[in-house]
């Protein structure tokens, strides 16, 4: 039985004023991708693609895990864009290929009476063709109980990236400026302690 799974989960985050404007912490793509999963399991094909191993997910009596690859990029005023391209079931040959996951998201910052804040939105769909005898379940279940999984792995998603995604570029804010800020110091030191240049008793400069 052909089935076909939706959800949406949508994010507005209020973002701390730091030294460094979140923009240019956006423009790095796998800062996105590490603050929506667990690092261990995020394995970086490229620049902008990451192949993303899901945590394990429970349907009806089926336990299987996604391996689902990535695309994620940003633009210059640092709005991040990411758009599934495959993914496969290892384990459950007859699911994998029967089995299309798509998932697309945007999140771009964006200033209210002068708060920095950020809004997202994230789409997931499955389409599936359900084996014996799980089709024999009534369809209204198996669409609820599809949708109601879906909408639980974008809320995951979305509570780990409220707290994660602030909490890491706090610190990559302060750090790079401190960064910055020792070398300023470093370039001074440099030119404060530079050699004055003798002039020989002969040729007086007075």
């Amino acid at each position: 039985m052909f089935t076909h799974f939706f959800a949406s989960q949508s994010i507005e985050i209020t973002v701390p004023e730091q030294p460094i404007p979140i923009q240019h912490y956006l423009r790095q793509p796998q800062h996105l991708v590490h603050a929506i999963a667990d690092p261990t399991l995020i394995q970086q094909l490229s620049q902008e693609r990451f192949r993303l191993k899901m945590r394990p997910l429970n349907f009806l009596t089926l336990n299987f895990q996604p391996t689902v690859e990535l695309k994620v990029w940003a633009d210059s005023d640092g709005t991040v864009h990411l758009a599934s391209l495959g993914c496969k079931i290892i384990g459950l040959d007859y699911i994998n290929q029967r089995f299309t996951l798509k998932l697309n998201g945007k999140l771009y910052p964006y200033q209210t009476n002068g708060v920095t804040k950020l809004k997202g939105r994230a789409d997931l769909s499955v389409d599936v063709d359900i084996p014996l005898p799980l089709s024999l379940t009534p369809k209204p279940i198996i669409e609820t109980t599809g949708n109601g999984l879906l909408k639980s792995v974008l809320l995951r998603i979305k509570q780990k990236l409220m707290h994660q995604l602030v909490l890491d570029y706090c610190q990559w804010a302060n750090a790079d400026s401190q960064t910055q800020e020792n070398q300023t110091r470093e370039n001074q030191t440099r030119v404060y302690t530079q050699p004055q240049k003798l002039f020989p008793i002969d040729n007086p400069i007075v």
